[in-house]
């Protein structure tokens, strides 16, 4: 019996290209989905969450990303990327103290901008090798940024870079506590840190203007629905 390929194509041939096809219209739709529920949610979203955003069964977003290290590496793979460049970005800058506030401002940014990467950057995922590989190359040029502006005088010598992880944490506790209520109460929070890491008479960016006592109320209210958790 004759096979009902196309011109070309050996039997079967065809059937594969479109399963192929299939199987990365799918992977897409999972990262895209996980994209949006991590971006707005954390990472606390399950796996189950992810496959109902992306309309597909939990079998075949197993079949794409095994475990949840997986798919997390898979979609933040280009924020890790960013924030190793951002820290190589800043070692280009001449100016050791504009080069430190600068960072931190941008990777504070980066939080505010996805809950999901907020989480990201406080967590280590021990099984996500190239994600945990970004973070260390980043971690590595930090240390050289903590070096370059203590040695210029503005950055106190007992900062470490143990600081950066804390800064991190309360970051995310604000973003995720304050949510789109008080979108920019992080920044207000980032310029206080830099006051304390500052050495005395060091040239510090204004203060960004707190958030309205409406705004925070309307944070708190909205921490109290969800509880602190899952905010």
């Amino acid at each position: 019996m004759n096979s009902s390929a196309p011109p070309g194509e050996t039997p079967g041939q065809g059937t594969d290209a479109r399963l192929r096809a299939d199987a990365e219209r799918n992977r897409d739709r999972i990262l895209a989905a996980a994209r949006r529920l991590y971006a707005i949610e954390g990472l606390g979203v399950s796996m189950a969450s992810v496959a109902r955003e992306a309309g597909v069964g939990k079998a075949t977003l197993s079949r794409r990303f095994a475990t949840r290290e997986e798919l997390i590496t898979a979609v933040f793979a280009d924020r890790m990327d960013a924030y190793a460049n951002a820290v190589t970005a800043a070692l280009d800058d001449p100016d050791p103290w504009h080069a430190f506030t600068g960072y931190l401002h941008a990777v504070c940014a980066m939080q505010a901008a996805d809950r999901g990467f907020a989480d990201v950057l406080t967590m280590t995922f021990p099984a996500a090798k190239a994600l945990e590989a970004r973070r260390t190359e980043a971690y590595n040029g930090f240390l050289e940024l903590i070096s370059r502006a203590r040695d210029s005088g503005h950055l106190r010598d007992d900062f470490t870079a143990e600081d950066l992880v804390i800064l991190l944490m309360a970051n995310a506790g604000v973003i995720a506590a304050t949510g789109d209520a008080a979108p920019d109460a992080w920044r207000r929070l980032v310029g206080h840190m830099l006051r304390s890491y500052a050495t005395p008479g060091t040239e510090i960016p204004p203060l960004p203007d707190a958030p309205t006592p409406t705004a925070l109320y309307r944070a708190m209210i909205r921490l109290s629905r969800t509880g602190p958790g899952t905010a």
